[in-house]
């Protein structure tokens, strides 16, 4: 007679047959398209890979979420990489197959460069993350774990009108107003604050979505768009907070990462870059990069000094038609315009 060990050995070695033949068999099916990178308004030409000849009733294309024909011109498209879809009625059954396509601007970026106007002090203890004007009043975030500040400048003068010290936990990021409310971001602790303008108030936080960090922000006047540190930038719902997508900062070569502190200027979206001490002039619209202006020499024409940091801090004064540019712990900020090299 068999022991109950065995009998259990036996059931169990059945059980992890049967496990085996009942799981899914990878697709035969491939999407096969006429290339795996793009430029803006050139043709998307798709097809099924069908090796064992099944019988295909229908196939339907998406691409980001959103039907496609066959052959489709990427016009109306964001830029980046692109997830495309087929939905195949095979056998009464549909399949879902993916694949990836990237998808670059069509312009080379038009070179920007500055004049000088006005030169002002700034606080040199300010780690610049997020600088904005609003009703004339000039407001910056600065960050550092136990420096982190919201306040109110006078731009002229470097006087502090108003001031408000974070939590030591937090590091403070980006800034932007809309609706008479102070949107402040922190970098890796996953969440946002909401000031009323006036009295500083806290009114609520938030969390982020599928944005990791938080670095800038800005807004058109119904919407926040924030950056994470990538080439993305995200489309903030100002009701809720939610994110409801992004675009990527792409030139006709490749993405441009490392995006920070941003200022929405004149239906563009100005995005300091990281490190680089310049400014991408970028369409909210696809993510295209259509300018960059270097703004490098300032660096120089600032104390130097063992905390100097890198460019970081960009506000519009739409009444001066003018920016305004500063540092991470930089003693000055430069009231500029740009135009094409």
């Amino acid at each position: 007679m068999y022991s109950s060990k065995y009998i259990i050995l036996f059931c169990l070695s059945l059980f992890l047959i049967n496990c085996n033949n009942n799981e899914t068999q990878k697709s035969s099916l491939a999407i096969a398209t006429n290339s795996k990178t793009f430029t803006l308004g050139d043709t998307l030409k798709l097809s099924i890979k069908n090796p064992k000849q099944l019988d295909i009733t229908s196939t339907t294309y998406l691409l980001d979420g959103k039907n496609v024909n066959e052959i489709s011109k990427l016009s109306e498209v964001t830029l980046g990489e692109k997830e495309l879809m087929a939905k195949v009625e095979v056998n009464g059954k549909t399949e879902t197959i993916s694949t990836s396509i990237k998808v670059y601007n069509n312009k080379i970026p038009s070179i920007y460069t500055y004049e000088i106007v006005n030169t002002y002090p700034h606080d040199i203890t300010s780690y610049t993350q997020g600088l904005e004007f609003f009703e004339g009043e000039l407001y910056e975030s600065t960050g550092q774990k136990k420096e982190s500040k919201l306040r109110k400048v006078n731009f002229e003068t470097g006087e502090v009108l108003k001031n408000i010290d974070l939590n030591d936990s937090y590091f403070g990021e980006g800034l932007t107003i809309l609706n008479e409310k102070i949107y402040q971001l922190t970098w890796q602790a996953n969440t946002g604050f909401v000031y009323d303008v006036d009295s500083f108030e806290k009114l609520s936080t938030f969390k982020y979505g599928k944005s990791k960090e938080g670095w800038g922000l800005c807004n058109d006047g119904k919407k926040l768009y924030k950056s994470d540190g990538t080439e993305k930038i995200w489309i903030l719902n100002p009701k809720n907070l939610t994110e409801e997508g992004f675009i990527e900062a792409y030139t006709e070569k490749g993405k441009i990462p490392s995006l920070n502190e941003l200022e929405w200027i004149n239906g563009k979206i100005y995005a300091n870059i990281y490190q680089k001490n310049g400014v991408a002039i970028i369409n909210p619209k696809n993510g295209g990069v259509e300018g960059v202006v270097d703004f490098s020499p300032l660096k120089k024409l600032v104390k130097q000094h063992d905390e100097l940091d890198v460019l970081n801090g960009i506000a519009y004064h739409p009444k001066r038609n003018t920016i305004f540019v500063t540092g991470k712990n930089w003693d000055k900020l430069f009231e500029v315009t740009i135009k094409k090299k």
